[in-house]
């Protein structure tokens, strides 16, 4: 397996990070997080018209450009660096993912093309309002809303929260279960057209304001059968596969925001002087900075290794041996990945002494974006629990 960026990998990277580092300033990030919507919807009518960002992994079939998760993690990490607020994630790396995954050839043809002209946004909610008081639970035990036939098609009811963008994504992929079943079992996925009857969202407010985050209560929301995705009662396993590529594209994200951190952390200190030099010429600082470093390269193989395995597990005609691995390689990339952003941005705000924890500066937006990451999807402990737990199976 070859580590290197291909030319048009590395000019895919170039570009997200040159137009990335001009559109999602310091000051563009503060204002989109305090807006209703949290982000700018011209920005992001920009990155789908002139970069075509949200169409990487869709097949050109569909309008997409046919590229793969490496290429999206480039992106991503780029993001990562800048906070950007849009709903990339949730539309990609949740609403995509999904289609791709689960869709009937009917939910591609009617929702992909709209994704790739900007024209729609779509999110994944599967979580209930348990998964937090259990641990965070983030696997199939967490979905509670249920899901039953009816004579036309289908009935939910329940509540979602931790719904990333589920306050204004224009489509909702909702993971439901069977009544009276539990775990993997009973499992059904739905796609679901916000506006539909008896669908109530509500913006949460949250640590991370650069990421909004939502609750949805479902209220006797009667669907078509046509919403459904795949086959009732066998959707659990294709949900734990979208949460290990989500994984990827979140790890993906706390590699880039580590590496700005720390880059953020050098710059100040070669520019702020004590006893009459520059505080990174003190070798406790280097050291510090080094460890930095060296959890930022470790992150990357991390993150770039998982993105190749995804790619094998999302392309029919790839390696099925090489894809079983998804599950192992996503948790070390987010676990790994979590504890990085996590370490890095509460170095970072030490390294900048008195002024790092104020508002002025960005570093704390970090350090928030760190620990919002860091929960969302299972903590490192929960990543390294799921692989041992892998081992001994």
């Amino acid at each position: 397996m070859d580590f290197r960026f291909t030319e048009e990998q590395q000019m895919i990277r170039d570009t997200a990070q040159a137009f990335l580092q001009d559109v999602s300033s310091s000051a563009a990030v503060r204002q989109a997080m305090v807006s209703e919507l949290g982000y700018d919807p011209e920005l992001w009518q920009r990155i789908c018209q002139e970069l075509c960002f949200q169409a990487i992994t869709v097949p050109e079939q569909y309008g997409g450009m046919g590229l793969g998760y490496v290429e999206l993690c480039a992106v991503l990490e780029q993001m990562g660096r800048v906070l950007l607020c849009s709903p990339f994630f949730g539309t990609v790396c949740l609403g995509i993912s999904s289609l791709l995954v689960a869709g009937t050839e009917e939910h591609k043809q009617q929702y992909l093309p709209a994704i790739v002209d900007g024209s729609l946004t779509a999110t994944v909610g599967w979580t209930g309002p348990q998964a937090a008081r259990h641990g965070g639970q983030w696997d199939c035990n967490a979905v509670s809303a249920t899901w039953q036939r009816t004579a036309d098609g289908y009935e939910l009811n329940g509540e979602l929260r931790y719904v990333i963008d589920g306050h204004s994504a224009d489509l909702l992929i909702i993971a439901a279960r069977e009544p009276g079943s539990s775990g993997i079992q009973g499992i059904a996925l739905f796609a679901v057209p916000a506006d539909t009857a008896g669908i109530q969202r509500q913006w949460l407010p949250s640590m991370d304001q650069t990421r909004r985050q939502a609750a949805v209560q479902l209220n006797t929301v009667q669907l078509p059968a046509s919403a459904l995705m795949g086959e009732a009662g066998q959707g659990g396993a294709v949900l734990l596969q979208l949460i290990d590529l989500a994984k990827v594209a979140l790890a993906a994200e706390q590699m880039g925001a580590a590496q700005q951190v720390l880059d953020m952390s050098v710059a100040y200190m070669q520019e702020r002087v004590q006893f009459g030099r520059p505080i990174a010429s003190f070798q406790a600082l280097k050291h510090k900075a080094a460890d930095m470093q060296l959890k930022c390269e470790v992150s990357r193989s991390a993150v770039y290794y998982a993105a190749c395995i995804a790619q094998e597990a999302v392309d029919p005609q790839g390696d099925a041996e090489l894809a079983s691995e998804l599950t192992e390689a996503a948790a070390m990339a987010k676990g790994y990945c979590s504890d990085t952003l996590f370490f890095n941005a509460g170095s970072a705000i030490q390294l900048h002494g008195g002024v790092g924890f104020t508002w002025e500066y960005d570093v704390h937006l970090y350090f928030k974006r760190a620990k919002a990451s860091e929960l969302y999807l299972g903590n490192g402990d929960a990543q390294r629990e799921l692989i041992a737990g892998l081992l001994l199976d």
